[in-house]
């Protein structure tokens, strides 16, 4: 693939929420033309709500800005957490056993956001993907609580950090001839798209010139 693209998500952010339907139309317009993967970061208590009352000033604003037929629910909130790791070290242990797609973290985002599961809970992440994967929640959640899978999710979450952002979404778009994008907050597909067109068009470009005029002269 000439171009890559990776979406930093928090599993429980409503803006990624909102987002799915650019990152799925996003797929289905470049199979083939590009790789897509996700990788996790992390919100601490900076990012999260105080209370269920604020969360869902936040979701009553978020709603009407996408134009949302409903609201998001609050439900899955609970005060004492200061990170969510359930949901979001449950879907990245989910890679392990060959899980790589969007369902299971999709499943848990709808499950906390539109349901208002306690999704916090590791029990109960952990059931919600174990039934829309066919894995074992058991042999599950005591993957998503070893020590390399929050190593991964930290090390996913420095580098979110890293590219000098703090909205998730988050979308990078690198191609082969070095090219790079940043998006960070937006949740619709068309600025994306119209950056993976230049970016294609770019990368056939060098492709056409190095068939014409071959490698870079060392002399």
């Amino acid at each position: 693939m000439n171009i890559k693209v990776t979406y930093y998500l928090e599993v429980i952010s409503s803006w990624c929420y909102w987002t799915e339907p650019a990152w799925a139309e996003l797929k289905q317009r470049y199979t083939g033309r590009a790789e897509f993967g996700w990788k996790l970061a992390l919100m601490d208590s900076s990012g999260l709500p105080v209370s269920r009352n604020q969360c869902d000033w936040f979701y009553r604003r978020s709603g009407s800005i996408v134009r949302s037929p409903f609201m998001l629910n609050s439900g899955w909130f609970e005060p004492e957490l200061k990170e969510y790791l359930a949901p979001n070290l449950v879907a990245e242990a989910a890679k392990d056993f060959g899980v790589t797609d969007d369902r299971v973290r999709l499943a848990i985002a709808h499950a906390g956001l539109r349901e208002g599961r306690k999704v916090g809970r590791w029990e109960e992440s952990a059931a919600i993907a174990a039934a829309v994967a066919g894995l074992d929640a058991e042999a599950l959640r005591k993957k998503a609580q070893s020590p390399e899978i929050e190593k991964r999710a930290r090390a996913t979450t420095a580098e979110f950090h890293a590219l000098q952002v703090n909205q998730r979404p988050t979308f990078v778009l690198e191609s082969n001839i070095g090219d790079r994008a940043v998006f960070s907050g937006l949740a619709s597909a068309a600025p994306i798209a119209a950056t993976i067109e230049a970016m294609l068009n770019d990368s056939a470009a060098y492709a056409t010139h190095a068939a014409h005029f071959g490698g870079v002269p060392t002399n």
